[in-house]
């Protein structure tokens, strides 16, 4: 008891530093003072009179907003002798792990630099400033030469690091017979088992209304949509963000999920959000860094490329540049098993008071990542409303598939769940793919890396994602990924080689997301 009550008031203490530090925080203040010269707030009974104005005028559940938003983002606090890095991963060869990885990172990005002779940033000349603040909206019209530039590390590169990610304090033999797991992925982590999973995922059960069910014996799909928009314009009508998230593990209306995603990761267009997004975009007009070509590379290798997002270049350009910019994703690293790396300024090579992040945000670009902002596109079309969305989908959500961590929505964990689920299920398709050399894990990683962006149909990605922001969890990918496989068996099973296996799952665009859920989890595995 006595620990619990320790706990809360340690997860108190860590909302009340957070909350402190907000623009939140500073219009509470505003209003207090205001609310002193209303005749209604009497002395004798300031602190409940304040609390009723706070209720009254909405200020009450802005608060509860942005204290849900923070439980659902921090982990709970560790013991207060634990040291900083405890936070970020516990286990020490998952932390030692990353720091390799890193470090691999970064000397592919310093040998690129070498090689063209390109400075990592360099202010750009006025005439430059210029030509680029003119064609902001128009980016994609520019053709700059990017033939050197290769991407720093592809999803498969970053595969082979996590296959030979292995617990130091078990014997070569002991990892295996710990779990009698075949797959690739071979550390003892605890998942899910499907028992788990229907409990946790109670909601996708059969006889729950969703939107992305075509057909339902239960209630005619007209019906139930219906009746789902109008409990969710309630919910933004209340503007409650735990009600909001409780609300799309149904699925969103295709008309009022730009509102509630926006409520869920309690985003509000302040004038102030605009500013800040302004300064960013100053910065990148100002200075040109090498994480730009980059940046570029990747969207015409990727979005540029692909029928639903070619359509928005110029906004995955924007956000990315000004992502690279901003130093608030910095935050995140409090909680990520990552690091940002450093710079120095030249000949000042390790004295720290010469350091800087670099880039300015810490996070380094790979082949795919401007995925993670394509579909967000079609929701919304302000600018800074779309960076401010992409921002925090990926200090919640996507950097914990790009680092190596034990946490359960991490990529480790997504392998080893897909690999379980597929060797307990369907262990008959698990032996015959891993006999013919076409190990499951190696088709469907890239598909979990960019949680399915850019594979699947854009109304199928938006109602996963919608599950993703409706469990604050990435577990569904995983489970997605062993569905596919399991919706895809019968012809899996004939295919006698990797080439062949890749071929039959070559294309999803064709399938419906939450059938292939509903069946893999409450129809067909017991």
């Amino acid at each position: 008891m006595l620990q619990e009550e320790s706990d809360l008031s340690l997860v108190i203490a860590q909302i009340v530093q957070k909350l402190q530090g907000s623009s939140l925080y500073s219009q509470l203040e505003r209003q207090a003072w205001a609310s002193l010269q209303r005749p209604e707030i009497k002395l004798e009974s300031l602190k409940e009179d304040i609390k009723e104005f706070f209720k009254i005028t909405g200020w009450e559940k802005k608060l509860q907003n942005a204290v849900y938003n923070e439980l659902n983002m921090f982990p709970l606090p560790a013991h207060p002798a634990a040291p900083p890095e405890h936070l970020k991963e516990p286990l020490v060869y998952m932390r030692k792990a990353q720091g390799s990885w890193e470090k691999r990172i970064l000397k592919s990005l310093n040998s690129m630099c070498t090689e063209l002779s390109i400075p990592l940033a360099r202010k750009r000349p006025a005439v430059e400033q210029k030509e680029l603040l003119n064609k902001w909206n128009e980016m994609g019209t520019d053709e700059p030469d990017l033939s050197l530039f290769r991407p720093v590390y592809a999803p498969k590169d970053f595969l082979e690091v996590l296959i030979n990610l292995r617990n130091p304090n078990y014997e070569n033999g002991d990892s295996l017979s710990f779990r009698t797991h075949l797959g690739l992925i071979q550390v003892p982590l605890k998942v899910k088992g499907i028992p788990e999973l229907k409990e946790f995922f109670v909601e996708l059960s059969l006889t729950t209304g969703q939107l992305g069910i075509d057909d339902s014996t239960q209630v005619p799909p007209e019906l139930f949509e219906n009746e789902h928009v109008r409990i969710g314009q309630k919910v933004l009508a209340e503007q409650d963000s735990a009600a909001a998230q409780q609300y799309v593990r149904q699925g969103s209306p295709t008309a009022l999920r730009a509102e509630l995603w926006t409520l869920i990761l309690n985003i509000s267009s302040q004038p102030e959000d605009i500013l800040y997004y302004e300064q960013l975009k100053t910065n990148v007009i100002q200075h040109d860094l090498l994480v730009d070509s980059l940046i570029y590379k990747d969207v015409k290798l990727t979005a540029s490329n692909d029928d639903y997002y070619f359509v928005f270049e110029d906004y995955l350009y924007q956000v990315l540049l000004c992502f690279s910019r901003d130093t608030s994703v910095l935050g995140h690293f409090a909680y990520n098993s990552a690091s940002p790396p450093k710079s120095y300024i030249r000949g000042k090579l390790g004295l720290e008071e010469y350091a800087v992040f670099y880039p300015p945000n810490g996070v380094i670009p790979f082949h795919g990542f401007s995925m993670y902002v394509a579909p967000l596109c079609f929701l919304y079309h302000e600018p800074s409303k779309l960076y401010q969305i992409f921002r925090e989908m990926y200090v919640r959500f996507f950097f914990r598939l790009h680092s190596i961590s034990s946490h359960p929505s991490g990529i480790v964990s997504l392998c080893l769940l897909f690999e379980t689920l597929l060797q307990t299920y369907l262990p008959q398709l698990f032996y015959h793919l891993r006999e013919i050399g076409a190990q499951p894990l190696r088709i469907s990683f890239k598909w979990m890396v960019r949680a399915f962006s850019g594979y699947l149909a854009t109304d199928q990605l938006l109602l996963l994602w919608d599950r993703i922001l409706g469990y604050n969890s990435l577990e569904i990918l995983a489970v997605l990924a062993a569905a596919v496989f399991a919706f895809r068996a019968v012809n899996l099973m004939e295919v006698t080689s990797l080439a062949a296996a890749e071929a039959v799952l070559a294309d999803l665009s064709t399938l419906k997301v939450m059938p292939l859920l509903q069946i893999f989890l409450f129809a067909t595995v017991t």
